[in-house]
């Protein structure tokens, strides 16, 4: 009879070299870098598009974090003796271009269109906010808490971002 044994959980079997997470961890902060860089260009053309005043300024105000935010990761970048390089953005370059497609569709109909413009910025911020989490994760491994620090500002800011799209959305809905 043989002796079964148990087979080790799913992270014991997971080793991820210091330096193959550092390409790891790099390379998704590029993507998440160049989407903010994307987003400091677009997010004013929305805002331009938008009706209602509160959206605008939300809208505004989110290019203000982005911005912080961008300055953040830059300095993550210095901290692991590393410069941005251009990352994929497909899939969120995509979302912008689905809202001015929405938005489109809904002209004459500014409601509609502010609508639109919600729910593609909650979508945005809703990937930024799960990007941020899993460079959290891995930033443990990169053995630098000042690393977690910045990211976690990140995702608050994110976080309160898509609050305030939640709180402007529900004012628009009820109003």
């Amino acid at each position: 009879m043989s002796e079964q044994t148990n087979p080790p959980n799913a992270w014991e079997r997971i080793n991820l070299g210091s330096e193959r997470l550092k390409l790891f961890f790099i390379k998704h902060l590029d993507r998440i870098y160049t989407a903010k860089i994307h987003l400091t260009h677009k997010l004013p053309l929305l805002a331009e598009e938008a009706r209602f005043k509160d959206l605008r300024n939300a809208i505004f105000d989110t290019v203000g974090n982005v911005e912080k935010q961008l300055a953040r990761l830059q300095l993550i970048y210095t901290l692991l003796d590393s410069d941005p390089s251009k990352g994929s953005i497909h899939g969120l370059s995509g979302l912008i271009d689905d809202a001015f497609e929405a938005i489109n569709e809904q002209k004459g109909e500014a409601e509609l269109q502010d609508l639109s413009i919600i729910f593609y910025l909650q979508n945005i911020e809703s990937v930024e906010m799960a990007s941020f989490q899993i460079l959290q994760m891995a930033a443990v491994r990169l053995h630098n808490p000042h690393i977690n620090k910045l990211l976690k500002e990140n995702y608050e800011e994110a976080k309160s971002d898509r609050t305030l799209l939640l709180l402007i959305s529900s004012k628009y809905i009820v109003s």
